[in-house]
């Protein structure tokens, strides 16, 4: 297998390389958890077919997740879903860890996965995540790369790390207040040990999209950020900015999400030590909780084995109560409005992302160069897990979500912001 690892000769510090392996005696564990944990009783909220019309979900699933979908996926993640079959797919990419302190003091042992480039001209890129994703997000797209470009064309050094908090990454001490600002500097701190101080760019969604903004506003190296979630508040003049009629309809499915679906977003703000204790008490309530998001937020359900992996992958490394201190902090509406990046950047427009913003807006907050707009995909658009099972049941759709659109996207802003690119 072509050699995707070799550090950029320019690093300032080696990374240590890194093989995702769970202990045998953890995973026995949650597998005893799992049987252990019961599910709740049948009750109209979570085994009516029809609960009423809404805009953001399927009308069976107004209120969460489902009793019969949970019962066959818990059978699944006993008999049938295959730990070991999936970390030997994370391991197939090279992964490294490297311990970097942050400008306020505080180490974290960062974990990322990488394909690195023998060309000398490689451009620096690097993928963030959100919640409740990690670096699997970034599995497909690195697939696909990996099949166009050898080690000796690839155009790219492509960077996926594990935010603070989550997965293989160290999260923040006990004793300190940590927050996106934070967790920023320290991505910033791994592009510059890798050696690209001269220059990165970052692509991000959901909490990585945040990530992106900090780093394209604070600096330099940062060249441009190029988003699949523009999370930002309606500009003052909103209603004399246009858009088209795919916008408006998604836009109105993201009004519907901020009275349907944000009340996990106030628990994790307002109650974040309850929900992280909660959640780590159950296997089995942890993928009712995380399950119902990949659910409710693709455009098509993902196969099980895509949900299965991302919800063990946050047990077996106690992810969740350690990585959502990003919801912490003032409500949205008292947070001042956004600056605006005055760096080219790029956007990607999924029809049925949560945070659905019209092109003219995003154009408030930041100098966009290109724009790509899809009437497929969702929130979780850069793809997930390869499927290595059958699928939970027959209303189980295709894999998320549009990597290769996505990934379209991503190198046509490249293109258009690297300078000297030779693409």
């Amino acid at each position: 297998m072509a050699d995707y690892s070799k550090i950029p000769a320019g690093a300032k510090v080696q990374p240590k390389a890194f093989r995702a392996h769970i202990d045998e005696q953890k995973l026995q564990h949650m597998k005893d958890l799992l049987k252990l944990s019961p599910i709740g009783p049948a009750v109209w909220e979570n085994t009516s077919q029809d609960q009423g019309s809404t805009l953001m979900s399927n009308p069976s699933r107004k209120y969460g997740m489902r009793r019969d979908y949970l019962e066959a996926a818990k059978d699944h993640w006993l008999n049938k879903f295959d730990w070991r079959k999936q970390e030997d797919h994370i391991n197939s990419f090279p992964q490294f860890t490297m311990p970097i302190t942050g400008d306020d003091g505080v180490r974290v042992d960062v974990h990322f996965m990488a394909l690195f480039s023998e060309r000398k001209d490689a451009i620096p890129l690097a993928f963030y995540h959100g919640w409740p994703g990690s670096f699997l997000e970034f599995l497909k797209i690195f697939s696909l790369l990996r099949e166009r470009y050898s080690p000796k064309d690839l155009p790219y050094h492509v960077i996926a790390p594990s935010l603070p908090g989550y997965a293989f990454s160290s999260g923040p001490p006990v004793d300190v207040d940590y927050n996106v600002e934070k967790a920023s500097n320290v991505m910033h701190k791994l592009m510059v040990n890798l050696g690209f101080e001269s220059g990165y760019l970052c692509q991000g969604g959901d909490i990585g999209s945040g990530v992106c903004r900090v780093l394209a506003s604070k600096y330099d190296a940062c060249k441009s950020m190029h988003l699949n979630m523009f999370f930002v508040p309606p500009p003052e003049n909103a209603s004399s900015l246009p858009m088209d009629a795919l916008e408006a309809k998604a836009l109105k499915r993201g009004e519907a999400f901020m009275y349907e679906g944000n009340a996990y977003m106030r628990e994790h703000a307002t109650r974040t030590a309850t929900i992280g204790l909660a959640l780590s008490a159950s296997p089995l309530a942890l993928l009712a909780w995380i399950g119902e998001k990949f659910l409710e937020w693709t455009d098509e359900d993902p196969s099980v084995d895509e949900i299965l992996t991302s919800v063990s992958l946050y047990w077996l490394t106690d992810t969740f109560p350690r990585c959502i201190y990003p919801y912490r902090g003032p409500p949205q509406k008292d947070r001042p409005r956004p600056e605006h990046i005055s760096k080219p950047s790029g956007y990607s427009f999924f029809h049925m992302e949560l945070a659905p913003t019209p092109k003219s807006w995003a154009e408030t907050y930041a100098n966009i160069v290109t724009y790509n707009q899809h009437s497929k995909g969702g929130h979780f658009a850069v793809g997930h897990t390869e499927r290595v099972s059958p699928k939970v049941d027959a209303n189980s759709h295709q894999a998320m979500e549009q990597p290769e659109a996505l990934l379209s996207d991503v190198e046509e802003w490249v293109k258009k912001v690297w300078k000297g690119s030779k693409l």
